[in-house]
């Protein structure tokens, strides 16, 4: 179903509740985009939706709406333990912006009470939470909401809660597999009932989404919504309508002082800048909070634990500033008034790309993007173009360029702390753009490591397998031995002054790599190593079950022997308790048993 028409909130053909106009009105959302005005009558009809619409089209009240009406509707009031709705969504930053919206509208209606299930908070609080206040709408990402349902021995018994469950949205759907929460899902929905309306929102439809209609969809309703103007064809592009998409190519040792000089020149604004791995969000980000002056820079990535949530809700409130990130950041994440998404590498999937665009433009706002490409990968400009619709004009080059390199390796000569996130940054890009999705423009074997360690403002280079046997002449490395650089935390410098000393005195073996094999293949080989260890731990499991059957057998035997009079109660007493679970041992049985008939 195609849909590109919008309206005002009174031209819905259902009619919404009073408090929720009132909401909509005070919140100044006067008119629906085409994914409301498509989405929320099918749902309150009682339909199952599966929604596919460009990231930042107002997909999330799309179904906030339908929940609040739809749990207004039944017959029998929800009590204080009955989870009368659920919302999955696969990052703790986008559950908690679909709270703070849900929450806007139910200090209309306190007969309802929602809980935010999320990583990064203490899950026995959670629970202790759950049990005095009850919930009737749960939020929840699928890590902390399948470790609710196994918290029984806590007292919460979360798999009675949700018998009562009359709606089910999966937001993000697509990410949802994505990140590996398959597992997760299909045991967070074997504790659902299977009568329930079920609603899947995603701005992409993939193949490996089919597999979540079976999750209790019943002849869904499919809804494609494009853009006002735009075409609905499949050459339709997928990025917002007011997004400036850009590129500009250069050299790996370019990129950072390009990104600074345009950071620079645009410091007032809200930016956002992708990198590929947590190590490089680490670095870089590190390095901005020195070169861009006056300007407040947040660094979020997934390893982050309870920091994430405090450092995502003080970046949305400010009017300026840097927020660096790693792909955590790409997906349904609604920021206020962000002026330019920076993709300072290009995401490993093809798809990602699209939804780190997303992250401005949204609601029908202007907004830019830029992403900085090597030489070698100007190609990746016609791939999105025709793999995701999703083209790019070429952008002027940066001016008022200057080399801040040097006061990065300064910053690293200064504190071992630096040093060390320097190397594993440049470690973990390497490793990145080895598994990156398209192998025939981002190929390792191209890149010019001596570049991309200029680049990394690296004192030396590191040791690892993909540089092993190879020189670099055009590196020059620093004349300070990297072994002097001290740590400015003292805590952190005593410690290393001990490892030091104990390596003294008990050196440690020297680590071996596999000749020739570079780390990203290795992990191919620890997945095979994970998969043989794992059927030997079941076949062993298997042998233990075996072991058990056999000496109940032997015990069966041993009685039937006693009752026969076979053998005395004293020898039963004395071969039940040695506990015989081998062949071995029950031959040895046998013999005896077979001297006491003789006797």
């Amino acid at each position: 179903m195609d849909n590109t028409t919008d309206g005002t909130w009174d031209s819905l053909p259902v009619q919404l509740h009073e408090s929720i106009l009132q909401t909509l009105e005070e919140l100044k959302f006067t008119h629906m985009t085409p994914v409301q005005s498509a989405c929320i009558p099918l749902f309150m009809s009682n339909k199952d939706v599966a929604a596919e619409a460009v990231t930042g089209s107002g997909k999330t009240l799309a179904f906030v709406i339908p929940v609040i009406e739809l749990l207004l509707k039944r017959e029998e009031k929800l009590k204080k333990m009955q989870v009368g709705a659920l919302v999955i969504t696969p990052t703790r930053e986008l559950a908690l912006q679909i709270s703070e919206v849900m929450g806007q509208f139910l200090h209309k209606f306190p007969q309802f009470r929602q809980i935010l299930l999320i990583g990064g908070t203490n899950p026995i609080e959670d629970v202790e939470k759950f049990k005095d206040q009850g919930a009737n709408i749960v939020i929840a990402t699928p890590g902390r909401l399948e470790d609710m349902f196994r918290r029984k021995s806590d007292g919460l018994d979360l798999a009675s809660s949700v018998k009562s469950l009359d709606v089910l949205v999966l937001d993000e759907a697509d990410r949802l597999l994505d990140m590996g929460f398959e597992a997760s899902l299909n045991t967070i929905l074997s504790y659902l009932p299977k009568q329930r309306r079920t609603g899947l929102f995603s701005a992409t439809q993939t193949q490996e989404l089919e597999k979540l209609v079976r999750a209790g969809l019943r002849n869904p309703v499919r809804i494609t919504v494009k853009e006002k103007g735009v075409a609905a064809t499949a050459a339709a592009q997928k990025t917002p309508a007011r997004l400036s998409n850009y590129y500009t190519i250069c050299r790996s040792e370019h990129k950072f002082n390009n990104l600074v000089a345009f950071l620079r020149q645009h410091k007032h604004e809200k930016n956002l800048v992708f990198f590929s791995t947590c190590a490089c969000v680490e670095y870089y980000g590190r390095a901005l909070e020195t070169l861009v002056k006056k300007v407040s820079v947040c660094c979020i990535h997934g390893k982050m634990k309870n920091k994430r949530n405090k450092i995502f809700a003080d970046f949305r409130s400010l009017k300026s500033g840097i927020l660096v990130c790693t792909d955590v950041m790409a997906r349904g994440i609604d920021i206020p008034d962000v002026n330019w998404v920076l993709q300072y590498d290009p995401p490993s999937s093809a798809s990602a790309f699209v939804h780190r665009c997303g992250r401005t433009a949204r609601i029908g706002n202007q907004g830019n993007a830029l992403v900085f490409l090597l030489p070698m990968e100007e190609t990746y400009v016609n791939f999105l173009s025709i793999n995701q619709k999703c083209p790019l004009q070429k952008m002027p080059p940066v001016s008022d360029v200057v080399d801040v390199l040097p006061k990065v390796k300064a910053m690293s000569l200064a504190d071992r702390a630096m040093f060390d996130r320097g190397m594993r940054a440049f470690v973990s890009y390497v490793q990145a753009y080895a598994k990156h999705e398209c192998s025939l423009i981002f190929r390792i074997k191209d890149l010019d490591f001596a570049s991309l360690a200029r680049g990394f403002a690296l004192l030396r280079l590191p040791k690892m397998p993909e540089l092993r046997g190879k020189t670099f002449p055009d590196f020059a490395e620093t004349t300070v031995d990297t072994e002097t650089i001290r740590y400015k935390d003292k805590n952190r410098q005593k410690q290393r002054q001990k490892m030091l000393k104990e390596r003294e005195t008990n050196p440690l073996p020297r680590r071996t790599f596999t000749k020739n094999k570079s780390w990203s293949k290795q992990k191919a080989k620890k997945d095979r190593r994970k998969k043989v260890s794992a059927k030997r731990k079941h076949d062993e499991d298997s042998d233990v079950d075996n072991e058990d059957m056999k000496e109940l057998l032997n015990d069966t035997r041993l009685l039937k022997k006693l009752k026969k009079g076979q053998i005395s109660e004293e020898a039963f007493e004395k071969q039940l308790t040695t506990g015989p679970k081998s062949k071995h041992k029950t031959e040895e049985l046998d013999d005896a048993s077979e001297q006491q008939d003789v006797s």
